[in-house]
């Protein structure tokens, strides 16, 4: 089996999956960057065991990260555990992904495995929107060369600046409201920041498309707030809660073809 980790700024989600690329179970924990590889080690022992998974089969790796510190713990975390040395993923790890850039080493991991998915299972062109901490924009052109895109603060990001700062202002549940125009506070903070971060994503995605001609691109959502910010707009054509997860499989599986040939 696969293990596939995708390490964010605020979350860590990780993906079991079979040497097909079916998934089979998948987690989701804080991102702490004080957390050694044996705390690393607790964290899988406890996921593998609640889903009653045999941590032993796992007899390969993948990683996704932005934390380079986390890098080196998760990787000493599975040589420890499992005698393996997982694949991280990185601009010159990018499976069969072509990275028309003009400096790639700043690409971030997370990017590259979206595309990567976006590419195997949608197709081109491809518009993915990441809403992390922070909403990344990431773009496949119609000859599948990636392309960059737009990062901006992430939906939490933004109401955590706002109520910290906005001293009447409190926190509220971070959902879709019935409409822009708020007629309560609660509903108004809900609309600037939920459809606020829906408009914005219309607005990027409208002009990258326009910029390289790719209007009829496939639109993919994906991110911890993905479904919640899809309830205020149209613009995706499918929400993908795995894409990252499965951009790293797709990665580590190209790179074993490669290696055997």
């Amino acid at each position: 089996m696969f293990l596939s980790i995708d390490v964010g700024n605020t979350q860590t989600t990780l993906g079991l999956y079979d040497q097909d690329g079916v998934g089979r179970a998948g987690w989701r924990m804080a991102t702490v960057r004080t957390d050694t590889a044996d705390m690393l080690r607790e964290h899988l022992h406890s996921f593998f065991q609640m889903d009653e998974e045999d941590l032993d089969a796992v007899e390969a790796a993948g990683i996704a990260c932005v934390v380079p510190v986390l890098t080196r713990a998760w990787t000493r975390c599975l040589q420890r555990e499992l005698g393996i040395t997982p694949l991280v993923v990185g601009p010159d790890v990018t499976g069969n992904l072509d990275l028309a850039l003009p400096n790639r080493t700043t690409v971030g991991a997370d990017r590259v495995a979206n595309a990567v998915a976006a590419l195997a299972s949608y197709g081109t062109p491809a518009i993915v929107v990441d809403f992390g901490t922070a909403t990344n924009i990431d773009v496949v052109d119609r000859e599948g060369t990636y392309r960059g895109g737009a990062i901006s603060p992430g939906l939490m990001l933004s109401a955590a600046a706002l109520f910290s700062h906005a001293a009447k202002l409190s926190s509220v549940p971070i959902e879709a409201p019935d409409s822009a125009l708020g007629d309560t506070t609660e509903k108004a903070v809900q609309s600037g920041l939920v459809i606020g971060a829906a408009a914005q994503a219309e607005g990027l995605v409208r002009r990258i498309a326009h910029e390289l001609d790719i209007d009829d691109a496939q639109v993919i959502a994906t991110g911890g707030l993905a479904r919640t910010v899809s309830k205020a707009t149209d613009l995706f054509d499918v929400i993908d809660d795995d894409l990252t997860l499965r951009g790293v499989f797709l990665i580590w599986q190209n790179h074993r073809q490669r290696t055997e040939e």
